[in-house]
């Protein structure tokens, strides 16, 4: 009979812990996220004429010449990571391959910065470094056929300062960059 009473209990709480956590808690988080942040909890689209063209949050394949690209990602820009140690053969090899191909592109550099080496933890992350914009506003500028100080001009508008005023590092959404890129001086057709 305990045995009994034991489990008409145990079953009692299943059903209001998952009435609560799986059903009241999801509704009244997202109810809130969507009333006072409605933006961030929509995904932070980037919307262009009444067409979604990415999000600020996730980092999309840019390979033009004409942009600058982000991150590198190890399962090319889709969720997930390489899980590759430092140590790693492979690892090392695709370092080595990014880094001959970046400076073949960008035959003034003489250094890489490591953020357009390494992939980010998840592989989507949307930003870059000041350094690694820096490092591709010649061929940008170049394939666009502008000043690098045009470039410069809107690399200093969209870089976001450090949260606080001390968490972090500066960074630059390369989506953000890009489309300004494009409504500065043109889309550049395929």
């Amino acid at each position: 009979m305990i045995f009994l009473n034991i489990i008409s209990i145990s079953i009692r709480l299943l059903l209001i812990l998952t009435l609560i956590t799986g059903i009241l808690y999801p509704i009244v988080t997202t109810g809130f996220a969507e009333r006072f942040f409605p933006f961030r909890s929509s995904g932070s689209r980037v919307v262009i004429q009444g067409k979604i063209v990415g999000s600020e949050l996730i980092a999309q394949k840019f390979i033009k010449d004409e942009y600058f690209w982000p991150r590198p990602s190890a399962m090319d820009y889709a969720a997930g990571a390489s899980n590759a140690s430092v140590t790693n053969v492979f690892l090392k090899a695709k370092v080595e391959e990014r880094k001959k191909f970046l400076l073949e592109k960008h035959s003034e550099q003489t250094q890489v910065p490591p953020d357009l080496l390494f992939a980010s933890g998840s592989g989507l992350d949307p930003h870059i470094s000041p350094d690694s914009a820096l490092f591709q506003i010649n061929r940008v500028a170049k394939s666009r056929k502008l000043t690098e100080g045009q470039i410069l001009r809107l690399k200093n508008i969209v870089e976001e300062s450090v949260e606080k005023g001390y968490i972090g590092e500066n960074r630059i959404n390369v989506l953000l960059l890009n489309l300004k890129l494009d409504s500065e001086f043109g889309i550049i057709l395929k």
